[in-house]
Formats: structure tokens, C-alpha cells, sequence
């Protein structure tokens, strides 16, 4: 008898626990309180009273019935397992669990040695196919996470298991992490893999081009033995894949072409990686859900984006919030959606910069959408009437209650020209950055494939599906000057200063004043990457600029601690100040500064404090928060 039907059962704990399948009974004895149990409202009733030898007997019987069909649970148990010895239960657990199918270990923390011994569990657990696997390496050092994740992954493959789920979310092991199941997913054990989840762990850009070799390898391995890798589910938010990372799995997503879902939003994704992943949706006829959320498309990647959309019927779901698609991009998927995509359930272009005119002929589009449960068309610049006007549109084809809330609408925005204007700007940043990043990539391939790249790796290039020919190749960027820098802060822009842009830097800001520094130091580090030519550059000039700062007796360096705080979204202030878009950077560099000596070592448990906080944005850069406070600790 398996729980499955019964949500939360698989997070108790099996042993003493009675579950009554009919309307609880008021006059029961049983457990009043909730949450001391781990049971929401609404779940199975459970009681407690019941003998020592009945709970005996029921604990057998759940165990002969393998509850959860199939599925051992250890999740949320926050067991510390660092040694053999700490993990001697798990094991006896795993070893004691006939036809083991799901092995949960999330929110718990295992380190290397307890990761060996778990392997050698597994070696003999052919039959587990689901590794929920988020969440597992807290509080570990980044040096520790490739080794158990390899030895885990030799279990699997002794094992000769066929998973179908793996899912290694939230565990920030960077691109160094991705090596270490980079075996698992190239070998036997996940050909027959469905879902994939790597959400926040911060893979980066090198991580990203690891993951999509793995997978291209996979498929032709698997290919080769007449049941090619069928992929459905892939989802990888918050990695900061960028465009480079991003067209790597653009380009393994093509030869793949069974994905279902795609999820990968906040990665830092500009035009040209949007319009690979596009051009790689089209061979993926299946696909159900695409979310890019926040994310940058500009009306180049919105149009690529549309012409995809066109020739896709299965999808349900578009979440491009936060896109900055502006109005021309939304025309463009607008016609899209007008055109096909029959099963459309929900779409999402809230917070993209559209305008009314525009969103009036996104809600005209949606008109035949029987199946539309939501459009979102919040935080854009409708105005009061366009907000009334969209209302009335939908309302005249009986679908109002589609449209979500508009309560952040920007207002109306008249300059049209503003925005042509702004949109030929971030394309032209875009266009130079993309030439810059490919020549960084020529620089950088004879490197990585030194440290044991696979040369066969295919071509960075998407090739386009209709043609045949290749993306053409932009013309040379023109010099940057430090204003222009400034203004628009960018890896490349930063490298193509030259190397006294540390010198520019200090020259330009006033380091007596710590709200200036504080502006300088964010430009800076918020270009942080972690090539090595870029993170040199950026950690030198923060170095230059800092030293400075700090040396000066007129400097007030708890001042500068508190406006940094607040710039970052991690402090309150009355001014009003917006938080900056992204804390990657600022916290990769901040792990530099506070182990420099001339960082006031006083500022440390105040910065501890507050990056110890619970804070949405900081959560969403678990990794670049975990190194810091691991330096923190240290200081």
C-alpha cells in the first residue's frame, strides 16, 4: 500500500502512524496540533495512540509494503552525515529497502566520506530510478562537492540503474560541481533520463558548456545503442549560463529534440542566446512549457522567440516576464500567438517594458484562446486608461478574468522615439558584447581543452534550421572610454580600458566620499565573471579603488558598509534607494575584499550579520552567499 496519493506522506516518518482514509472523526483521539506532527490541514488523518506492540507490527507491515512504492525519504531530517559512521543509519536504510525506486536526501548535509559509503549502498539498487538530490551540500566546502558527487555517481553506474529523475537543485558547486556528475550523465545509468533539475547552483558560464557536452554525449551514446536519450524536463534557473552557456545547451537541445520543458530563468541571457535556444525549440516539437523568465530578449531575441512560436503547437505555458521586450517584441509574439499555439494555457510578459498600444494587440491575439487560464500584462507603461481599455478588450470575448492584476502598471509612457532609441542602444551593446565574448572563446578553447575538455565538442555556432548557413559574424567593436563605462557597466567594456583601468577608476572617484566609492565599487563588481581575464581585471580595480579608500583617515568606513548595505537591498533606508538588480558580483568580490588586508577587519560580523539574513536576493545567489560567509567565518 503506497502513500502517493496522499501528499506529505512521503515526508513522515513511517514508523507509528495510523492513517484513516474516510472525513476525520471529531470525537478522535488524535493529534491536535498540526505542525508537531509535519502535517498540513487537510492531510490524512494521524494517530498516535495506538500500542507499543501494534506500532511494532504496523512498522513491519509498512515496511514489507514498501511505502511510497518504492520511495526511502530522508528529507528535511538536516542530518549532519560527514563521516561512515555518521551515515551507518542511511546505510542500514538503503540497504534494508528491497526494490528501492526514489531515494530522497534533500535538506540534509553529506560530506565526502558519508558520500562513499552511500555509493557503496547503492551499488546494489538497480532498481532506483528517482534521485532527489537538492539541497545536500550545505554548509560544505565547494572542494568537497565534486568528490561525493562522484562517488555517488560511480554507485549508480555499478549499479546499473536507469534513472529517469535527477535532481541536484540548490547545491551551489559551481562549474567545479558539474565535473563531478558530468560521468554520471555521460554513462549507461542516464540514457533512459526524463527530468533533469539543476536550479541554482551556480554553474556558470563554464558549467553550462560541461552540461551540454555531458548531454550531447549521452545522446549519441545512447543513440548508438538504438534507444537515443529522450530528455522532457529540463530545468536550470539561476546559474548565470549566459549567452555562451546558454548556446552550448541550445545546441545539445537540438540534437536532443524531445524536451517537454524548458526552464531557465535569471542566467544573465541577452539576444543572442535567446535566439539560440530559439532556433533550438523549433526541433523540439513537444515542448509544453518555456520559461526564460528575467532575462534580457530586446526586440531581437522577442522576434526570433515569435518565429519559433510559430511552428510549435504543443505549448501551454510562455513565461518571458521580465524580458524587456518591449513593445515591438510583444507585437511580434502577438502574431505568434494569433497565428497558432492552440493549447495556450498561460502568458506571461509582465514587467517587460510594452507599451499600450502594443498590449491591446496582445490581448486581440488571445481571443480564440479557449484553453487561456492567464495573461499577464502587469508592470508595463499601459496607463489608467489602457489598463481600462485592455480590460474592456478581453471583456468584449468573455475572457476579463484571464487578466491578471495590473496594480503595478508603470503609467503611460508617450515618447515613442525613447524607445526605439533605447532598444537600438542595448542591440548595439549586445552586438559588441557577443563579438567580444567570441574572442574570448578562441583565446580560452586551446586552455580548457588542456584541462581535459573533450576537443569534439561541438561548434559554439547555431546553425540556422532553414538555411543551413551560420549567424553572421558582427564587425569589431569601437574603443570604450570610462564614461562610457560608467554609464553602461560591461565585462568587455571594462577589458577593452586597457590595463590601467584601475587607475582610471581611482582618478574618477572621489574616495573620500563613501557613497561615490560605493557606486564605483558596484559598476565594478557588477561585471564580475569568472573568466580570468574579466575577474582579474575587476578584482584589480576594486583592489586599487579600496585600498585607496580605506587608507584615508577622512574615509568614514562604517558609512561606506551601511550605503553598501542598503544599494545591495540588505539594509533599510528612508531614501528610498532601489537595490541593484543582481548581488552575484557584489558578493563574488566582496569574498575577495574582506580577505585583503586592508579591509577593516571591525566590518566583518556586521557584513556576516546581514548577508546571514534571510533575503529573497540573496537566496537567489546561494552560491556566490555561501563562499562569502564561508570567508566571513574565517576572517
Amino acid at each position: 500500500m503506497g502513500s502517493g496519493a496522499f501528499p506529505g506522506m512521503d515526508d513522515l516518518d513511517p514508523i507509528a502512524i495510523y492513517v484513516l482514509f474516510e472525513e476525520q472523526d471529531p470525537q478522535a483521539e488524535c493529534c491536535q496540533d498540526d505542525q508537531a506532527v509535519g502535517r498540513s490541514p487537510g492531510q490524512p488523518t494521524i494517530f498516535t495512540s495506538m500500542a507499543s506492540e501494534d506500532i511494532a507490527k504496523l512498522a513491519e507491515t509498512l515496511a514489507k509494503t514498501q511505502v511510497a512504492g518504492g520511495q526511502l525519504s530522508f528529507k528535511g531530517k538536516s542530518l549532519k552525515l560527514n563521516t561512515a559512521e555518521d551515515a551507518k543509519d542511511v546505510i542500514k536504510e538503503i540497504e534494508g529497502f528491497d526494490g528501492l525506486e526514489a531515494l530522497r536526501l534533500e535538506g540534509n548535509t553529506v560530506g565526502v566520506e558519508a558520500a562513499k559509503v552511500i555509493a557503496k549502498a547503492l551499488e546494489k539498487k538497480s532498481e532506483l530510478k528517482r534521485c532527489h538530490w537538492s539541497d545536500m551540500f550545505t554548509g560544505r566546502l565547494r572542494s568537497e562537492i565534486p568528490p561525493a558527487l562522484i562517488s555517488l555517481g560511480e554507485g549508480l553506474i555499478t549499479a546499473g540503474a536507469q534513472l529517469v529523475e535527477l535532481d541536484l537543485s540548490d547545491n551551489a558547486f559551481g562549474p567545479d560541481g558539474v565535473r563531478g556528475f558530468e560521468a554520471l550523465l555521460k554513462s549507461p545509468a542516464c540514457f533512459t533520463l526524463h527530468e533533469l533539475k539543476l536550479n541554482n547552483c551556480g554553474m556558470g558560464i563554464g558549467g553550462g558548456k560541461i552540461l551540454a557536452a555531458a548531454l550531447t554525449e549521452c545522446h549519441r551514446k545512447s543513440s548508438a545503442q538504438g534507444k537515443p536519450l529522450a530528455l522532457k524536463v529540463f530545468v536550470a534557473g539561476r546559474n548565470r549560463l549566459e549567452n555562451d552557456g546558454a548556446t552550448a545547451l541550445a545546441e545539445a537541445f537540438g540534437i536532443i529534440g524531445t524536451l517537454e520543458e524548458v526552464h531557465m530563468p535569471q542566467n544573465g541571457i541577452n539576444h543572442p542566446g535567446v535566439t539560440a535556444l530559439a532556433q533550438a525549440f523549433s526541433i523540439n516539437p513537444l515542448l509544453r512549457v518555456i520559461n526564460l523568465n528575467d532575462n534580457t530578449f530586446t526586440e531581437k531575441g522577442a522576434v526570433a522567440m515569435a518565429e519559433t512560436l510559430k511552428t510549435l503547437r504543443q505549448v501551454e505555458v510562455i513565461n518571458f516576464g521580465d524580458c524587456l521586450v518591449r513593445s515591438k517584441g510583444a507585437i511580434a509574439i502577438a502574431d505568434a500567438v494569433r497565428g497558432g499555439l492552440p493549447k495556450l494555457k498561460e502568458l506571461n510578459l509582465s514587467f517587460c517594458e510594452i507599451k499600450r498600444d502594443a498590449a491591446l494587440v496582445v490581448a486581440e491575439a488571445v481571443a480564440d484562446k479557449a484553453e487561456l487560464e492567464k495573461l499577464d500584462l502587469n508592470g508595463n507603461a499601459l496607463g489608467e486608461e489602457g489598463c481600462e481599455q485592455l480590460q474592456e478588450v478581453l471583456g468584449s470575448f468573455n475572457m476579463a478574468k484571464v487578466l491578471a492584476s495590473l496594480s503595478d502598471d508603470e503609467g503611460e509612457d508617450e515618447d515613442e522615439e525613447d524607445e526605439e532609441g533605447e532598444e537600438e542602444e542595448d542591440d548595439e551593446e549586445e552586438e559588441e558584447d557577443e563579438d567580444d565574448e567570441e574572442e574570448e572563446d578562441e583565446e580560452e578553447e586551446p586552455q580548457q581543452r588542456g584541462q581535459g575538455e573533450e576537443s569534439a565538442t561541438p561548434p559554439r555556432k547555431i546553425l540556422d534550421p532553414n538555411s543551413g548557413e551560420p549567424a553572421p559574424v558582427l564587425s569589431s567593436p569601437p574603443p570604450t572610454d570610462l564614461s562610457t563605462f560608467l554609464s553602461f557597466p560591461s565585462p568587455e567594456k571594462l577589458l577593452r580600458l586597457g590595463p590601467k583601468v584601475s587607475v582610471l577608476i581611482v582618478q574618477q572617484t572621489d574616495t573620500s566620499d563613501p557613497e561615490k566609492v560605493v557606486s564605483a565599487f558596484l559598476k565594478v563588481a557588477s561585471v564580475f565573471r569568472d573568466e580570468a581575464s574579466v575577474k582579474t581585471a575587476v578584482l584589480d580595480t576594486v583592489d586599487a579603488l579600496m585600498k585607496k579608500a580605506f587608507s584615508s583617515s577622512s574615509f568614514n568606513s562604517n558609512t561606506f558598509l551601511t550605503r553598501l548595505l542598503i544599494h545591495m537591498g540588505l539594509l533599510k533606508s528612508e531614501d528610498k534607494i532601489k537595490a541593484i538588480p543582481s548581488l552575484y558580483g557584489p558578493l563574488m568580490v566582496l569574498n575577495h575584499v574582506v580577505q585583503q588586508d586592508y579591509f577593516p577587519k571591525a566590518l566583518a560580523p556586521l557584513l556576516l550579520a546581514f548577508v546571514t539574513k534571510p533575503n529573497g536576493a540573496l537566496e537567489s545567489c546561494s552560491f556566490a552567499r555561501h563562499s562569502l560567509l564561508q570567508t566571513l567565518h574565517n576572517v
